[in-house]
């Protein structure tokens, strides 16, 4: 039977070029391909061999004089660089074989792609998932390339990026590099670029994402971009697989030992990791219960609020949170209050608390909080369902009667609730942790009960300490 054997060469260098590929170019009557290529395979031709080049961007004519001269009986080999299946001419001789009905055997032989040998020279860029986008809109349009980029830097793959430049593409790059920042990609993420891989002239240069120039790149250039778990370690790239991460510990219960993991994941997925460690607790333990990440953008907190508040519980000047509702306090662990000596209490069960409101005409949550100031104004306040009862110590805080350690302000609803989170701000001198707008929740004010209780585990990143 008629055959073409295509055969990618890797990227230029004769060591990377695989003894099958020699051996089928040694047989070769006719060797069909870009001429820049011919110069790799020259010293294994037989004297007889023919080069068949067809120009640049002339692919189709350099498929159909493979097919003719082929079914002529020559032995013919089609050549591509890096691997023929990347890029290169092994799909478009399958296409004209089932276009043309031919009556021909076809047989690819792989080779090192320039992503592979590029990432050799920067380390071990790719050991996770990858995916691999060409800039070129010469054959892909251009918004459906935007998909792929968008699809890339949302799955956290490792990316690499061919022809990312040429003469009449100027701008791609960096449409690219502000998607993938756009899309939560850190500014820190390693990018590795290789030019002339494997070939004289070879570059290797490191950088980040936002440090990126794209006028330091070329339509010779191999990018490498890193996911969320790729770092740089004494200058080489590296993406683990996860061999090394951290092996459970043997004092951990299973229980905790899933939450560190899931703060680890949640740590990895943030938008902006360089914050304060106290605000970053805080946070962390808000997406952990809530697995919304749109806690980024709406949990404030005071400058070292998280740090301040603890620091009041160390010192022992800290001894009682107040919440406006049971549910909070249920959530509040209750190995921390016993470790650290804490009260935690609502005094919505107080039977104090009914007649108050009857005879007062205010909310029971409101006349909750004027009895817990009465007996405890300088406690930890935490609010996650009633606006009102948050509004009723800020009224108290003006009228001097309250001087609380802290304040967590999480109420959850529709009415009242920005207005009361509004009213917590001016009170510069109380350190605050706020869930700003409608969202909010029994359990957030409990959970960020939890991150002051456990602020010390906040930098190992440790949680779940008293499960």
């Amino acid at each position: 039977m008629k055959k073409i054997v295509i055969a990618g060469l890797g990227p230029g260098s004769p060591e990377d070029m695989t003894p099958a590929v020699i051996e089928a170019v040694k047989e070769a009557d006719f060797v069909v391909g870009y001429k820049y290529y011919f110069q790799f395979i020259r010293p294994y031709l037989k004297p007889q061999c023919e080069c068949v080049d067809t120009g640049m961007k002339q692919e189709r004519e350099r498929a159909r004089q493979a097919f003719m001269l082929a079914e002529q009986g020559n032995t013919v080999v089609v050549i591509s660089s890096g691997d023929a299946g990347i890029y290169g001419m092994a799909p478009l001789i399958f296409e004209m074989k089932k276009t043309r009905d031919a009556d021909m055997q076809i047989e690819v032989l792989p080779g090192i792609s320039a992503f592979q040998k590029a990432a050799s020279l920067l380390g071990a860029p790719i050991g996770h998932d990858l995916c691999i986008i060409s800039l070129s809109d010469l054959m892909t349009p251009w918004e459906v390339i935007e998909r792929r980029i968008r699809a890339a830097a949302i799955g956290d793959f490792v990316t690499a990026v061919y022809n990312p430049k040429s003469h009449g593409r100027y701008w791609q790059l960096y449409r690219l590099r502000e998607v993938f920042l756009q899309e939560g990609r850190s500014p820190q993420t390693p990018v590795g670029y290789v030019r002339q891989a494997g070939r004289e002239g070879q570059e290797v240069r490191l950088t980040t994402l936002a440090a990126l120039d794209p006028e330091d790149i070329d339509m010779f250039t191999v990018l490498i971009i890193g996911n969320s778990q790729s770092y740089i370690w004494a200058d080489r790239f590296i993406t683990p697989r996860g061999y090394y991460r951290e092996a459970p510990d043997t004092d951990v219960k299973p229980g905790q030992q899933i939450m560190m993991e899931s703060f680890r994941t949640i740590e990895s997925e943030l938008t902006n990791k360089d914050i304060p460690l106290g605000h970053k607790w805080a946070l962390l333990h808000a997406i952990h219960t809530t697995a919304d990440f749109e806690m980024e953008k709406i949990l404030y907190t005071d400058p070292q609020a998280v740090e301040r508040i603890y620091q009041m519980v160390t010192d022992g000047r800290l001894k009682t949170i107040v919440s406006d509702v049971t549910m909070v306090t249920s959530g509040i662990r209750k190995g921390a209050l016993a470790r650290l000596g804490i009260e935690a209490k609502c005094y919505l069960s107080d039977p104090r608390v009914a007649e108050m409101a009857s005879q007062q005409g205010i909310t029971r949550t409101q006349a909750g909080i004027r009895l817990a100031v009465e007996e405890h104004p300088d406690a930890l306040f935490a609010f996650g369902n009633a606006p009102t009862a948050l509004m009723e110590l800020c009224d108290l805080i003006r009228k001097h009667k309250a001087r609380p350690a802290g304040i967590i302000a999480a109420p959850v609803g529709f009415v009242h609730v920005r207005e009361s989170k509004h009213m917590v701000k001016p009170f510069t001198d109380i350190p605050k942790i706020i869930v700003e707008g409608r969202k909010g929740g029994s359990n957030l004010a409990a959970t960020l009960c939890n991150a002051i209780l456990t602020f010390d585990d906040a930098a190992q990143l440790r949680p779940g300490r008293d499960l």
